[in-house]
């Protein structure tokens, strides 16, 4: 049985499930942009079972569709800002928004009944469920599906081999076209001159098979056709440099990934299973245990990295971008720990979010609150610390009118009322209380007296802070400063943070909502390091990358020389730090798979290139490449080896790019892939890439082997 069809019968089917049957037979429904643009549009859901279709009735021939797996999530009622806009036209039980992953927006929709919204909301929250459980293969499977359903133009389910050419150079795949029409007669069993969408995927396996990985098969096969018991240990302790309990782990890679029973009953692998072993979780470069919360979170604040966010309401630039709630939801869903809300009186008397004195829009605080209540906490205990300025009592005067850099800098002083909302885990024992406050002209006494933890004060310098500051304030610096003290005092820095929080935000003259590289803050042992969440690009890549571990929960321990109060360290000097221990990291990038297109026109094919970039202390920042591989994006191989020495592990960030090579212009990228130094898994492994927001493009990856060794 082709796989397939095998996946196929698992998902909800039309005569068993009825919300699927209503997205079968179409609904119409308005799609919502604002309170004035309303415009009713026919859905339903594609025989595939995985994509939706939709039209206006008035436009001919024009139409649009989505994946089932682009859906991050279904949300019922009004619960965005347009479907809030027209709450008095509309009842919360027709309504409901589709949020769509990474940067791809919302989809707001109005039924015409209560039962006809239900069935759509239960329904895709069914199929997105089952898209979630897909393993590598399957995604495989319906990618190639996909494609086949977007090139069948006339929608009668079938290809001649001149309309299957055209779809394999829409999807990357430059081929030898007698081999090609080889293979698809085989596949044509019922001899018709055309392929049924099974019959292509079949087709599309024949033409994908692997030989880079039938090769290392061959290598430790005894006959060619299967691993053995001891030949699969043999291949996990040499090659994957795993050196625990080997027996029983490659008994269970055996009965998790080998498709066949007999196999499984007699403790053999075949090429296919091993495949299927090599594109898991478990084959990945990334250390699967590192994807669970591993580190300890009972330890002071000052010893962690903090996934943090720049004026965290803005979805586009500083000084005209759209404030929304949606924001704060994808920050804390994206693992951000340390959130910014800037107050300003309404002027009805309530509350407003906006970028002061600029024209950016405004949204209520008391939503934003209730967005925090529900998102906030998903994975951490229900604390919540609020950074903001105090009113001093009789010990503290001196710091009566302190105020922090960025409010200095960007509206003169104490009109800016901003509250940080940073979530911990119960261990660290932090407050509990939120609080909804007026914007006045004077702090207020109650949210004074909640702010215990971090007391925002003004930095006095390196020499001053040991006899002045308190383990419960912390001050804030903009990237230009923190770079100016780097490196003046990058060691005396490195140990302030031991013991006291710092947060960096972005320069006031990123009006357009750029980052700077939080990896030189990573260095200095700085917390809070604040970025603009909103902006795709490499510093996100960064911080995704660092906060991927420990569970993604936002927190990261730093290395046990930035926690020891006593440290030296300085990241200028790497070498002078005790137990200083550089290593080699020897890459052979070895293949591609299914890389996405750049170019959608006809015929365009990438010409992939990937680029190694290592992050961390100055010594460490470095990049190496490969050459480019004309024409091919479907299954490019490169067999080249790039090699690196790390002088800071503990430190050091490891990005994957590939790009698509042009001479006479600027690369376009294709993917990425960011994980620490520390989280990679030696062997023969698969990086799984991104997309420039971060979301995941199944199925294209990229096949290397990795080497870790001490520099002799």
């Amino acid at each position: 049985m082709i796989k397939g069809q095998q996946m196929e019968s698992e998902c909800p089917r039309v005569e068993d499930d009825p919300d699927i049957r209503v997205m079968t037979a179409g609904s119409t429904l308005r799609k919502v942009k604002s309170r004035s643009w309303k415009k009713q549009r026919h859905f339903r859901l594609l025989e595939d079972g995985l994509s939706v279709w939709y039209k206006s009735r008035w436009l001919g021939k024009g139409h649009s569709t989505f994946s089932v797996s682009e859906v991050e999530v279904v949300r019922e009622g009004h619960q965005s800002e347009v479907l809030l806009s027209i709450a008095d036209e509309f009842s919360a039980d027709l309504c409901f928004t589709l949020v769509f992953h990474g940067r791809q927006g919302t989809l707001d929709l109005v039924a015409e009944s209560p039962e006809e919204a239900r069935a759509w909301i239960q329904g895709l929250r069914k199929l997105i469920n089952k898209a979630q459980t897909m393993d590598e293969k399957q995604w495989l499977d319906q990618w190639v599906r996909d494609w086949f359903h977007k090139a069948d133009k006339n929608k009668d389910g079938k290809m001649n081999f001149k309309e299957v050419r055209t779809l394999l150079k829409m999807m990357n795949v430059e081929m030898n076209e007698d081999h090609a029409f080889h293979l698809f007669t085989m596949a044509d069993q019922s001899e018709s001159g055309s392929l049924e969408s099974e019959q292509f995927v079949l087709f599309y396996k024949m033409l994908t098979q692997r030989d880079e990985v039938w090769r290392v098969f061959q290598d430790y096969s005894g006959d060619g056709e299967k691993f053995m018991l001891e030949e699969l240990e043999s291949f996990l302790k040499v090659e994957q440099q795993e050196g625990e309990d080997i027996a029983r782990h490659a008994r269970e890679l055996i009965d998790r990934y080998e498709p066949s029973e007999t196999a499984k009953k007699q403790g053999t692998m075949s090429l296919e299973g091993f495949q299927m072993y090599l594109c898991s979780q478990e084959g990945s470069i990334f250390r699967p245990e590192h994807l669970a919360l591993y580190q300890d979170m009972s330890q002071p604040l000052s010893h962690y990295f903090i996934s943090s966010s720049h004026n965290t309401y803005l979805l586009e630039d500083q000084l005209r971008g759209q404030s929304s709630l949606e924001a704060y939801i994808q920050a804390l869903k994206r693992g951000c720990r340390c959130v910014e809300v800037d107050c300003w009186d309404g002027s009805d008397g309530e509350p407003v979010v906006y970028h002061g004195h600029t024209l950016t829009s405004k949204i209520l605080f008391k939503d934003i609150i209730v967005k925090l209540k529900e998102y906030a906490f998903m994975e951490m205990k229900g604390k919540i610390l609020l950074k903001a300025k105090k009113i001093a009592g009789q010990e503290d005067e001196a710091n009566a009118d302190d105020v922090s850099d960025e409010e200095d800098m960007s509206t003169g002083g104490a009109e800016n009322r901003s509250l940080e909302d940073l979530t911990a885990p119960e261990t660290l024992n932090h407050h509990e209380k939120v609080v909804a406050r007026k914007a006045v002209s004077k702090l207020s006494r109650e949210l004074s007296d909640l702010v215990v933890y971090c007391k925002s004060v003004h930095f006095h310098g390196f020499k001053s802070a040991p006899l002045n500051s308190k383990y419960n304030e912390m001050s804030s610096f903009s990237e230009s400063k923190a770079k100016r003290l780097a490196k003046e005092a990058g060691s005396d820095f490195v140990q302030h943070n031991s013991v006291h929080l710092s947060r960096i935000y972005p320069s006031g003259l990123r009006t357009d909502s750029s980052n700077y590289n939080p990896q030189e803050m990573w260095n200095l042992g700085c917390q809070i390091v604040a970025l603009n969440f909103q902006t795709a690009g490499l510093e996100m890549d960064l911080n995704d990358g660092l906060f991927r571990r420990n569970g993604s929960c936002g927190y990261v321990l730093k290395p046990r020389f930035m926690r020891d109060s006593n440290t030296k360290f300085d990241p200028e000097k790497p070498e002078e730090q005790p137990g200083y221990k550089p290593l080699r990291l020897s890459i052979q990038v070895i293949s591609g798979q299914q890389l996405p297109k750049v170019n959608q026109k006809e015929g365009s094919i990438v010409d992939p290139l990937v680029r190694v970039e290592i992050y961390g202390v100055p010594q460490d920042q470095t990049k190496e490449e490969t050459s480019h591989i004309n024409n091919n994006g479907f299954n490019p191989v490169w067999n080249q080896t790039l090699n690196f020495v790390i002088h800071t592990p503990d430190l050091a960030l490891v990005r994957f790019v590939v790009e698509d090579y042009d001479k006479t212009s600027r690369n376009d990228f294709i993917g990425q892939y960011t994980l620490p130094f520390t989280c990679i898994q030696s062997g023969y492994r698969h990086i799984h890439l991104l997309s420039k927001d971060g979301t995941a493009i199944p199925p294209s990856s990229l096949f290397v082997n990795i080497s870790i060794s001490e520099l002799t």
